[in-house]
């Protein structure tokens, strides 16, 4: 069996036009090196694989040819050093000796420290003078992936040169290179994840290529790609995200299990989730497609999806999948924690008038709704029902389902934050009707009745004529901490304890204003507020109430005593120590 030698070695740049991703710091080396004004210690630190010894060996071998017969050959002049297993003062005592000594052949020593932070302190501590004062023949250029670790008085010696992270797009085209040596054929969304999951090193990326061309026998298509590495691919969001522009969130729990059972990693499935709207959203302005790290053909994809979509649906979607992101790490049931996001995306642009952000030519949902009440009925005080008639059109064929006017009551009471509690404070006008027939809420006809059902109540009955009474400020703390003790009583001690926290303050046009520390105090309270605002119109009968809740910062300033201020204090509790001051004769 001949010997294969791996694409990371075989394409190691030899120079600095072949470096990829750090044309920032190659440019500044090479007018170093022209303008013969390369400093003698220099520390190339940046993440795994993104090219610092390469850069370091490239350098190394210019330093001498920039002056002499390039034909030459100066690799005795270069000692590379891998500080992981030479971390001793011993070590560097060697190289403190060495480098008293000048090159025989060119005009400098090269000297490269591999992997830097894994000296000792006491190594660091020796080597220090000898990097401050090098002899003139002499250069250092050491290399770490963990920059914190070098002692301050190492970096102040040293010449530093942060190495960034590759693109996504420089290490596709890299591959794309590659791939074409070696008469691959491939995927551009094959490349695209396999850059993707190098995470900005291109020497994982070579890697990762390297055992993706043996897998797919030299056809790397997106699909064998994504299986192999345990990813989804785009494909898969898009099925997903039609899932849940059709509000089918049955449809969403089981495809979303299906990819548990693949093996997807609960919070890489949630992360790629984000990345599938951000992309959606890039998709809506032409000048922000270059923005987006796909291919052409999966970008053309989500410019035709993107149509049908509002912006103001996308960014609601994205702060769902980013709160679930955020959260995740703290939750013990994962599983659920995900599953809740996606039924808050699925039924996002369903739960009334203000989240109504799909467009309504969407093409994907073809639902028709026909409201139509019985000749002369329509809703009273008495008993009679109002039957509504809802039809809908779905992929298995037609069905109708009728429901009792009291949904529909139940449904306007909500909309009007009337508290269902003590029916009697409640005007004639609202009291609600016998029920005969109950819908499930998790049913897309049911929330579909109840937009239906706001259009049809509207129109009776006025905010205007609803109880608008006037209260002081003690009253509405009153109730307020009526209300917080009711929920401690319940177990609800978290919201609780977030309603507790500052004072509730009344304006001139009946606005209450409350403060929070914080933006998750924020988003629990206005949870909670489908409870308690209703709960505060019907306890002071005044229907014109509104909640704006602030977040302030709660800065604790700190105090500093005096000794003397401590002796004070700590004499009120004890007088003995003022005796005790005396005997010792101490002064205060």
């Amino acid at each position: 069996m001949s010997s294969f030698v791996v694409s990371a070695l075989k394409y190691r740049p030899t120079s600095f036009d072949e470096v990829i991703g750090q044309e920032n710091i190659t440019k500044t080396l090479q007018n170093s090196l022209n303008s013969d004004q390369l400093a003698q210690a220099l520390l190339f630190c940046g993440p795994r694989g993104v090219g610092k010894t390469s850069c370091a060996r490239i350098l190394a071998k210019q330093i001498n040819g920039a002056s002499k017969n390039s034909n030459e050959d100066f690799s005795f002049n270069i000692f590379e050093l891998d500080a992981a297993s030479n971390n001793s003062v011993e070590d560097i005592r060697k190289i403190n000796d060495q480098v008293r000594i000048p090159p025989q052949v060119g005009s400098h020593k090269i000297y490269i420290i591999d992997e830097a932070h894994m000296l000792s302190n006491a190594a660091f501590n020796s080597f220090l003078k000898t990097l401050e004062e090098p002899p003139k023949h002499v250069v250092f250029i050491l290399a770490t992936t963990e920059k914190n670790k070098i002692i301050p008085t190492i970096l102040s010696r040293c010449q530093v040169y942060d190495f960034n992270r590759i693109s996504i797009q420089d290490i596709k085209q890299y591959l794309v290179k590659i791939a074409n040596d070696r008469n691959l054929s491939f995927e551009e969304n094959a490349l695209y994840l396999i850059a993707q999951k190098a995470e900005g090193a291109l020497r994982d990326a070579l890697s990762i290529f390297d055992r993706m061309a043996s897998f797919t026998q030299g056809n790397l298509t997106s699909k064998a790609v994504a299986e192999n590495l345990n990813l989804l691919d785009h494909q898969t969001y898009f099925n997903i995200a039609d899932l849940l522009f059709l509000n089918d969130i049955p449809g969403v729990l089981v495809a979303y299990n299906v990819l548990l059972q693949r093996g997807i990693d609960n919070l890489q499935f949630v992360s790629g989730l984000g990345d599938h709207f951000r992309n959606l959203m890039l998709s809506k302005d032409s000048s922000t497609l270059k923005l987006m790290e796909v291919g052409s053909s999966i970008r053309v994809n989500y410019e035709n999806s993107t149509k049908i979509l509002s912006l103001e649906f996308l960014i609601d979607a994205i702060e769902i999948v980013n709160s679930c992101e955020l959260n995740y790490k703290n939750i013990k049931n994962r599983r659920v924690h995900v599953e809740l996001c996606l039924m808050n995306l699925a039924s996002l642009h369903f739960n009334g008038e203000k989240k109504n952000y799909i467009i309504p030519t969407y093409e994907y949902k073809k639902n028709i709704l026909n409201v139509s009440s019985k000749k002369n009925k329509s809703f009273n005080t008495d008993t009679t029902e109002t039957s509504v008639e809802y039809k809908t059109e779905t992929k298995t064929g037609k069905y109708k389902e009728n429901v009792s006017s009291l949904d529909i009551k139940k449904s306007y009471e909500s909309s009007k934050d009337i508290s269902k509690e003590e029916p009697s404070q409640i005007p004639l006008e609202y009291k609600t009707l016998n029920q005969n027939k109950h819908v499930s809420g998790f049913s897309l006809s049911s929330i579909a009745l109840k937009k239906a059902a706001n259009k049809i109540k509207k129109p009776l009955v006025s905010e205007e004529k609803l109880p608008k009474d006037s209260f002081l400020q003690k009253d509405l703390e009153l109730f307020w901490k009526k209300y917080t003790k009711e929920q401690k009583d319940k177990g609800k001690n978290n919201i609780a304890s977030i309603l507790s926290l500052n004072n509730v303050i009344l304006d001139k046009s009946n606005i209450i204003n409350f403060s929070v520390a914080n933006e998750m105090n924020k988003l629990e309270l206005h949870s909670e507020m489908e409870n308690l605002l209703p709960y505060l119109k019907k306890k002071l009968n005044n229907f014109s109430l509104k909640i704006e809740i602030n977040i302030t910062e709660i800065i604790k300033e700190e105090i500093v005593f005096s000794p003397q201020e401590k002796y004070q204090h700590l004499l009120k509790t004890n007088s003995v120590l003022d005796d005790l001051r005396k005997k010792f004769d101490l002064y205060f």
